[in-house]
């Protein structure tokens, strides 16, 4: 009986840190279902998630850019992709969240199939770094750098 009343209030002691826990954990799922929405989106060719998934001060630089973009430039490259190119599939493999109040760092590696409206399929492999920010409840990329591994 001693050992359960022990065990008991041990159980006890860990319960006032289990929200905090599942609060990082409800966090990082919903940071990481915004990355993988802007793919979806992507991939659907749409051109609206920029609207409404970067803050109005985003600045991005891939590595295909010979500098960084601001939103309207995301939006004017991304809708170039989408009438020229389809991504045909997509995976990602997510290698690390850190999130620190409203700000969350993410980093992930992809491959991604291609193939332009007049080209062969191209198949590569590529790496991001992505920093989002809660802005009213829903998570927004503030920042990102990455692209296709070099061949």
């Amino acid at each position: 009986m001693q050992m359960h009343a022990r065990l008991v209030a041990a159980v006890l002691a860990l319960l006032p840190a289990v929200p905090a826990l599942s609060q990082g954990g409800a966090d990082e799922a919903a940071i990481w279902s915004a990355v993988e929405q802007q793919w979806r989106a992507e991939k659907r060719g749409e051109t609206k998630w920029v609207e409404d998934m970067l803050t109005g001060d985003f600045v991005g630089w891939p590595k295909s850019a010979p500098a960084p973009r601001n939103k309207t430039s995301t939006r004017l490259w991304s809708e170039f992709d989408s009438r020229n190119s389809e991504l045909l599939e997509y995976e990602l493999y997510p290698q690390s969240i850190v999130v620190h109040g409203d700000v969350a760092v993410v980093h992930y590696l992809y491959t991604v199939a291609t193939k332009p409206r007049d080209g062969d399929l191209s198949r590569r492999n590529g790496r991001y770094t992505d920093v989002l920010v809660r802005d009213d409840g829903q998570w927004k990329f503030l920042a990102w750098h990455g692209g296709d591994d070099p061949d």
